[in-house]
């Protein structure tokens, strides 16, 4: 599992495709836009906000999904 992004940098950083804020969930940000739910993969500590490297939610509701230290 990653280590925690930055919260400065979790602030500004937003789903390509929809506009919607993302938060982190392991070693993924996952769009927080129920419509949307797109999960951008963390490499190497570093987000990799591209949409030809998103996958579609494992979960049917991308807000369901339980935050990094839950």
């Amino acid at each position: 599992m990653s280590e925690p992004l930055d919260p400065r940098l979790l602030e500004i950083l937003v789903c390509p495709k929809c506009k919607t804020e993302v938060r982190q969930v392991e070693d993924w940000l996952v769009c927080q836009s129920p419509g949307c739910g797109l999960r951008y993969p963390i490499r190497e500590g570093i987000p990799v906000m591209l949409i030809e490297e998103a996958q579609s939610p494992p979960y049917p509701d991308a807000t369901a999904a339980p935050a990094v230290g839950s």
